[in-house]
């Protein structure tokens, strides 16, 4: 039986489209400012060659800031006239594109929030702050309900024992995501997601429903195909977007791509031929939910400080009253499913993390050590914490995915030595998730009054 290849593999040897080189990690100078002018608190920018056009995917939050000051005066109807428009790689002035920075939260959800209020109000801002609370809902619907990250888990597994028993069936799916289907915007985008480590989200859904409805490919071997790649990739915002274009989020409803809507969103660069004419819904389980885990109460007190692709806000992780003794760090970016991780979503994440651990040394005074994300963490990280003397661990909350599951093996390791690892959550889920159970509509319902609660300017 032919082995099957990984995807990162199978790209490398299609013409070596993942040596595009190392993501640049060189800060890029830069001044930040507070400027107040009618009434509103501004984040200006000064940077010479600043282009939204062209993204400067530099993994730390400086970079992150950059992006968001450049974008902020576009959050309002600009966005929501052109947010859909997928211009191209190199075109890129409509959208933020600061999702990986978020995702990691270099760059904090209340900050993009704080920056559209700020900026534009909110009914102007309205569009972008959905976009922003998307990927909040999404965490917070798996949240409630961890069993269908597991049941993803599974079928991918099956899926891929299946390419590995069944000839045609694997020829159809290398040809997928090594962009030879003969559909030209799908190879365009698959191209493109291994080369940059980004879509934009309307590719997604339109590359999504392709993969599902007219390749009829399993929709877990497509999602596994985006964690594999973007830099933003979420388990949460992955598997809840792919189960929803394939009619397994929202019952009965399903994404179908069409060739006038492609054609008109990516301003004439496409007009696909032989698309799927409709998009029934797979069959398959929406489960209800659950309730949420509970929430460890902030400690107080010396701690060891452990980050994690989770959360990079490192400033902002001490509780009240403690004090940061040792400051550590690990990227999971390799577990994110059988395949690995892409070159330029494990360049971000560990340039994140550097980043991180640097502006954490800085701010508590301490040394930062990057953890191995391998088979020896649990020991290594164990051993690193009796060090600091601390017995208290805290890092920030992790979230249905493949971080939680190490995280979990670390606590009992500590449990027994007498160590407890407290997860820290943000106010922003704490009161984001209680309103992603159902549908989209009830956290939206509660945006005004959620953003209120967490003191932003609506």
């Amino acid at each position: 039986m032919p082995r099957l290849r990984p995807p990162v593999q199978l790209a490398e040897e299609m013409g070596g489209v993942l040596g595009g080189g190392a993501l640049l990690l060189a800060k890029m100078p830069s001044r930040f400012e507070s400027e107040k002018g009618e009434g509103v608190t501004q984040l200006s920018l000064s940077i010479e060659g600043a282009s939204l056009e062209c993204v400067e995917w530099t993994p730390g939050r400086e970079a992150g800031l950059r992006r968001m000051a450049a974008f902020t005066p576009r959050m309002g109807r600009a966005y929501a006239g052109k947010r859909n428009y997928d211009y191209g790689r190199d075109r890129r002035a409509n959208v933020s594109a600061l999702s990986p920075w978020i995702r990691t939260r270099l760059v904090l959800e209340e900050e993009a929030a704080a920056a559209a209020l700020n900026a534009h109000g909110l009914s102007p801002a309205e569009k972008f702050l959905q976009e922003v609370c998307w990927r909040t809902y999404f965490k917070g619907w798996l949240e409630h309900r961890p069993g269908v990250w597991t049941a993803y888990l599974r079928d991918l597994k099956g899926a891929l024992d299946a390419c590995g028993q069944d000839a045609v069936l694997r020829k159809r799916y290398e040809a997928a995501i090594t962009g030879r289907t003969g559909i030209d915007c799908f190879d365009a985008w698959a191209s493109e997601l291994v080369e940059t480590g980004y879509l934009h989200n309307h590719a997604r859904m339109w590359f999504a429903s392709i993969w599902i409805f007219t390749l009829k490919l399993p929709w877990v071997l497509g999602a596994d195909f985006f964690l594999t790649y973007l830099m933003d990739g979420d388990a949460a915002s992955n598997t809840c977007s792919w189960r929803w274009v394939a009619g397994l989020h929202t019952a009965g409803k399903t994404y179908l791509a069409r060739s006038s809507n492609i054609k008109k969103y990516t301003d004439g660069r496409f007009d696909p031929e032989g698309l799927a004419a409709a998009a029934p819904a797979l069959e398959g389980d929406i489960p209800a939910p659950g309730v949420l885990p509970p929430v460890d109460p902030p400690p107080d007190g010396p701690i060891a400080l452990l980050l994690t692709e989770e959360d990079l806000g490192v400033e902002t992780l001490r509780p009240p009253g403690a004090e940061v003794k040792a400051l550590a760090g690990v990227s999971f970016a390799a577990d994110r499913g059988p395949n690995g991780v892409g070159a330029q979503a494990a360049a971000f994440a560990a340039g994140a993390l550097e980043d991180a651990l640097d502006r954490g040394a800085e701010v508590f005074g301490v040394k930062s050590f990057a953890l191995a994300g391998d088979a020896t963490f649990t020991e290594v990280a164990a051993a690193w914490a009796r060090a600091s003397e601390c017995k208290t661990v805290v890092t920030g909350f992790p979230a249905v995915g493949w971080v939680r599951p190490r995280l979990e093996a670390l606590s009992a390791q500590l449990k027994a030595e007498g160590v407890a690892l407290r997860y820290l959550q943000r106010p922003w889920d704490a009161l984001f998730w209680p309103h992603a159970k159902k549908g989209f509509f009830g956290l939206k319902k509660a945006m005004p009054s959620v953003l209120a609660e967490l003191g932003l300017p609506v």
